[in-house]
């Protein structure tokens, strides 16, 4: 799954991508930067 990392400023590919579900209940996915290591976050993933 792609998202984008704040800190290299760049779509990556999310590294260990898992599904969680918001307050609003909607749907999102985290996972961490390959490159980097940085948490990332998906709305709707």
């Amino acid at each position: 799954m792609e998202a984008y990392c704040v800190k290299c400023k760049q779509k990556r590919e999310m590294k260990n991508p898992q599904n969680v579900t918001m307050k609003n209940g909607k749907k999102a996915a985290t996972g961490t930067c390959p490159v980097c290591g940085t948490k990332m976050f998906k709305i709707g993933g």
